[in-house]
């Protein structure tokens, strides 16, 4: 009896000292697959090859999406405002009719200040003021193609000042309107013919340009303050109203062939893009 109770005392004795070993062995089993347990829902966290190929492929943009970025920015640059790169003028779809003083406030503004058209004819009357080196005591290089540029452009700020204080005083239409005509020859007669004359306040009856070309003679005359050497107000009018004839009739015909150019370059790039074949990244 005793033999027993020892037996029976030392199988209780051995199964509590073998039982954390088991338990131990039982989580070192289940913990590979607590691993790879995922939870429902629970999304894989790619592999650092998997990550690197994604950078790569967001980071290389294909040429077709390169190519579109570069059409879109030129369509915002067609798609721009006219009077951004004219100035104020008439299309043929509207038809004229006089101006209020406010009006013709925001057309001088907008003619003096805010049109690229006006900055571009100074820049290149510039230029060739400095190829022919007058003045000769302002030199050569950036600085005296600066004060060129600057001289140039006070003595525009006068004239178009005077021009729009003259045209108001006499009710003279200030715009340039596009030909309604057709033909190559018609709208550059009418370009030329419309840097001479303008309207009077009927918009139907033709005016000579006096306001335009006694304000240029006014302005060249007043820019020999500024400008060095012995030059004499009256042959330096008289040059300013030279370039306003052939320089105004320059910017007309620009002016009424601009819009065409633009059209064509539009419907260019359309027939392009309709005809250039997709390419693959």
């Amino acid at each position: 009896m005793a033999a027993r109770r020892r037996y029976g005392f030392m199988l209780l004795l051995s199964s509590w000292l073998l039982m954390p070993a088991r338990c131990g062995a039982q989580e070192v089993q289940d913990s590979p697959a607590k691993q790879h347990t995922q939870a429902p829902g629970e999304q894989q966290e790619p592999t650092p090859e998997e990550s690197s190929k994604n950078a790569q492929a967001s980071s290389q943009p294909t040429e077709e999406g390169a190519v579109a970025k570069v059409e879109a920015d030129m369509n915002k640059v067609l798609n721009l405002p006219a009077e951004w790169f004219l100035g104020a003028y008439v299309p043929t779809n509207r038809n004229l009719r006089p101006l209020n003083n406010r009006e013709r406030s925001q057309v001088y503004v907008r003619q003096t200040y805010q049109t690229g058209a006006s900055y571009l004819k100074r820049l290149f009357a510039a230029g060739v003021d400095q190829a022919r080196g007058v003045p000769r005591e302002w030199g050569g290089g950036f600085p005296g193609y600066s004060q060129r540029f600057g001289s140039r452009y006070g003595q525009f700020i006068i004239q178009n000042t005077l021009a729009s204080m003259g045209n108001a005083a006499l009710h003279y239409e200030p715009r340039y309107d596009l030909c309604r005509c057709t033909g190559m020859w018609p709208r550059t007669r009418h370009a030329i013919l419309r840097n001479l004359v303008t309207y009077n306040s009927t918009e139907l009856e033709k005016r000579p340009q006096i306001a335009l070309y006694l304000a240029a003679f006014s302005a060249g005359a007043l820019a020999t303050a500024w400008k060095p050497g012995s030059e004499r107000p009256w042959r330096n009018g008289a040059y300013a109203v030279v370039g306003q004839a052939g320089y105004g009739a320059m910017s007309n015909w620009l002016q009424e062939f601009a819009l065409d150019l633009g059209h064509k370059l539009s419907r260019s790039k359309g027939r392009q893009r309709k005809g250039r074949p997709l390419q693959s990244p």
